[in-house]
């Protein structure tokens, strides 16, 4: 069974890759930067003192804990399902979990990821620091999760953090949001993380880092090609490209070809060539406004229902109340 999944697994990859690298303008799925160097790596890159998402909505969870809470308007006497899509580590979940389970809250913590490594490591992480905390981790893409959310009647609180909708176009995070919504109960809530529009001076570093860590991030998702596809991509051939548009608000990572080049994948059966300067897009950060938060509930069942910033006002955690 495990071994089938591994394969369809690794199937899709390979169809997902195939597609992007078909394009004219080429691209390939943000999602699979995470196999386990790329966890590894992220967790780097969040201790970064260039990438300011992380610590902003840390210092967010942390001192605001008692008004998030609040937020939620849970009933002590009544089970919810804490659901986090793209948990991560869950670093900053901690910090509610341990208030909600000190309170006598009633709850089951439901982490989704798309890395199984990531998952494994929480759900031992959390059996050592709050073992009196029910966790129940779920193992895939979140749009797969979505259907799975229906199947229970209870109470849902859905974290979406880190400003993880930020790696979708306004048009897919506004269908993903609907289809979030159409999927929850009335008075059910969504936190959902996102990281305001800034000047480039402080956005840029956080994708291109003075020590080379986002480099390596972006570089891992040709290596993991390599090893798990049979690619045969130069890492020698490739830089790491960043930019950011402060007007739109919106930033990119490329992976740039620095030489004519072709590169064979055999779990596709292709010959992928490229150009000097020719570029592969692997993820979108999109910044956000109170303004473009509303464009993105436009055609929802979500209202917001609070807004909880950090102290410099770089990021916010929106909470979304299902109607």
């Amino acid at each position: 069974m495990v071994i089938k999944e591994m394969s369809k697994m690794i199937e899709e990859f390979a169809n997902n890759v195939d597609a992007g690298l078909s394009q004219s303008e080429k691209t390939l799925p943000s999602k699979y930067f995470y196999d386990e160097k790329g966890d590894a790596l992220f967790i780097e890159i969040m201790a970064m003192p260039e990438y300011y998402l992380t610590r902003c909505e840390m210092e967010i969870f942390s001192t605001q804990t008692r008004a998030l809470i609040e937020s939620f308007q849970a009933d002590k006497n009544v089970y919810f399902e804490l659901i986090e899509l793209g948990a991560g580590d869950g670093s900053k979940t901690r910090k509610l979990l341990e208030a909600l389970s000190q309170e006598g809250y009633q709850f089951d913590y439901m982490p989704v990821d798309i890395s199984k490594n990531a998952l494994d490591q929480l759900e031992q992480s959390l059996q050592q620091s709050l073992p009196q905390v029910s966790v129940l981790p779920k193992h895939g893409d979140y749009f797969d999760m979505l259907g799975s959310v229906k199947d229970s009647h209870h109470p849902k609180i859905v974290l979406f953090l880190g400003s993880n909708i930020g790696n979708m176009t306004d048009a897919i995070a506004s269908e993903f949001l609907y289809q979030l919504g159409a999927n929850l109960s009335k008075n059910d809530k969504l936190l959902l993380g996102t990281d305001l529009i800034k000047s480039a001076d402080i956005v840029l570093p956080a994708y291109n880092d003075e020590s080379g860590i986002t480099h390596a991030f972006n570089m891992n998702l040709l290596h993991r090609m390599n090893v798990e596809l049979g690619a045969t991509f130069d890492l020698n051939g490739f830089e790491h490209a960043p930019e950011y548009c402060e007007q739109e608000g919106i930033a990119k990572s490329f992976l740039l070809s620095n030489c004519v080049q072709s590169v064979e994948i055999e779990a596709t059966g292709k010959t992928y060539h490229f150009e000097v300067g020719e570029k592969i897009h692997t993820e979108t950060s999109r910044k956000y406004s109170d303004e473009i938060i509303s464009d993105l509930l436009l055609k929802t069942d979500f209202l917001v229902a609070a807004k909880f910033t950090d102290k410099n006002n770089y990021y916010a955690d929106y909470l979304l109340h299902r109607n």
